[in-house]
């Protein structure tokens, strides 16, 4: 199996908030181009690689394989005395953020730090206990002048800090969540290289998922494939984290189960998993899956759906952690089930909840 690890840091490295994904889709799409038939962009800026089956039909199934690229950070909204104010793109914790590199992609790319004024300048209120994303800047070091001119509201602020291999096989860095699932399904697309497959497949790199699930609703209604599978993070044991919950650092897959989630499908990742050998849990999911997997499952008539998790440490941070084994270990998953696809396998499929 080839070594997803320069890829992977390729994009950890790269740039592309919700809304502003265009440096990560380019890097993306050289990685894809020699991996499948055909690439294009829909008209929201998600990637999407055909790579054809070898049904012999006059209309071959297909299956969407959805991992989205986009990643949460900041936006510019304010320049005052040369700092600038900020809001959020996504889910962004205000504890984490002062200390934390970035960098500010005004009229050229420039480094900054998030910075916490000092307590006794801060309403009173304010002072102690974590404070709020409004109270916090970004100081880049530049002059004022200098700033106001480089640096325009809107302007995109990315996380910067640098991809780190830990030890026990794990990679530390910002956007793993969800640039681990892209990797996956790079794998996937590696190993379908040798691989006979009847169905046709859809590998989408989707946008938006962090603010609106755009991308999933606008390939899978574009697309109408017969089935969907969304690859993502899951939330992996760590400091206080609840059993049932998280799942096993390096443990394998977590096989979604829950109302988004067809349990057809579902019950075949189970069996597949089982028969590979592939360590895996299942991922409770009593509610809105907060995944592309949901987008999928209600376009137009119904997509039959599938949500694969990758188990990640710290969440919405720019130190997230995952293991490279669940990398490979759900893109031969994915691999496998596209691989295992017969003809009239859409005919087999009934809702038995």
């Amino acid at each position: 199996m080839p070594d997803i690890s320069p890829f992977l840091k390729s994009m950890l490295s790269a740039p592309g908030l919700s809304g502003y994904e265009t440096p990560i889709s380019r890097i993306i799409e050289e990685k894809w181009r020699p991996l499948v038939n055909e690439i294009s962009i829909s008209r929201i800026g998600s990637l999407q690689g055909l790579k054809k089956g070898a049904s012999t039909a006059e209309k071959r199934p297909s299956v969407m394989v959805a991992t989205h690229m986009d990643a949460i950070g900041l936006l510019a909204t304010q320049v005052i005395d040369g700092l600038i104010r900020f809001t959020q793109v996504g889910g962004v914790d205000s504890r984490i953020l002062p200390g934390t590199p970035v960098t500010v992609h005004g009229t050229e790319d420039i480094p900054g730090v998030v910075v916490l004024p000092p307590g006794k300048t801060l309403p009173p209120s304010v002072g102690e206990g974590v404070v709020e994303m409004g109270y916090l800047w970004v100081d880049t070091g530049l002059l004022p002048k200098e700033v106001a001119a480089k640096v325009p509201v809107g302007s995109p602020i990315s996380y910067a800090s640098t991809p780190t291999d830990l030890s026990g096989d794990v990679i530390s860095g910002h956007t793993l969540d969800n640039r681990a699932s892209v990797a996956a399904l790079t794998v996937a697309l590696e190993e379908l290289q040798s691989k006979k497959h009847l169905w046709d497949v859809w590998a989408v790199a989707t946008v938006q998922e962090e603010v609106t699930l755009g991308g999933a609703f606008t390939s899978a209604f574009g697309l109408r494939p017969e089935l969907a599978i969304a690859v993502d993070v899951t939330f992996a044991k760590g400091p206080g984290a609840s059993d049932w919950q998280t799942h096993g650092l390096g443990k394998g897959p977590a096989i979604g189960l829950g109302p988004n989630v067809h349990p057809f499908l579902q019950k075949k990742f189970k069996e597949l998993a089982e028969k590979l050998e592939i360590p895996f849990e299942m991922d409770v999911m009593p509610r809105m899956s907060g995944t592309d997997g949901y987008a999928t499952q209600i376009t137009a008539e119904g997509i039959p759906t599938a949500i694969i998790g990758i188990p990640l440490r710290y969440m919405h941070t720019p130190v997230e952690v995952v293991s490279y084994k669940d990398i490979n270990r759900v893109g031969r998953l994915v691999a496998e089930f596209i691989a295992s696809l017969d003809a009239d396998f859409v005919s087999k499929i009934v809702w038995e909840d």
